[in-house]
């Protein structure tokens, strides 16, 4: 599973990234003022009481940032079995650092609650990790 987990995410990792830097028509420019939210919830509450966008930029927002994060809650620890804190300490410092690139580059918007619903997706799929680890150590 390791192996599997390494090539898989290295596959995914550069396809996500594309995806948060020009996927949605993300085009550079240059008189673009800085995005950020900073207010957490903000972006969230907007999306889910539709405040903002339509049907599917709610889910696009609310359950593509936790979707898409799945995968490394529960490839990583097949890699390294992380203890939940640890792998959210790295994985939040990494994602923080590419919301930070998306604002500066003006190719996205820095929103705290992407970090938070990106946390929410490696979370579970750290609980699908955890629930497979333990299946498969009850039938060793």
């Amino acid at each position: 599973m390791k192996k599997v987990s390494v090539l898989l995410l290295s596959i995914y990792t550069p396809l996500l990234l594309y995806w948060m830097f020009f996927g949605f028509g993300r085009e550079y420019d240059a008189q673009a003022a800085y995005r950020y939210n900073l207010v957490p919830f903000h972006t969230i509450t907007d999306f889910a009481l539709m405040r903002v966008g339509g049907r599917i930029d709610q889910w696009i927002n609310l359950f593509g940032n936790v979707a898409v994060f799945i995968p490394f809650g529960l490839g990583i620890p097949f890699i390294k079995p992380y203890r939940l804190y640890s792998l959210l300490l790295r994985f939040g410092l990494c994602i923080l650092i590419v919301e930070i690139v998306q604002m500066l580059s003006k190719r996205g918007t820095f929103d705290i609650d992407d970090l938070i619903l990106n946390s929410i997706g490696v979370t579970i799929g750290w609980c699908l990790w955890r629930y497979i680890f333990n299946i498969n150590k009850r039938l060793s």
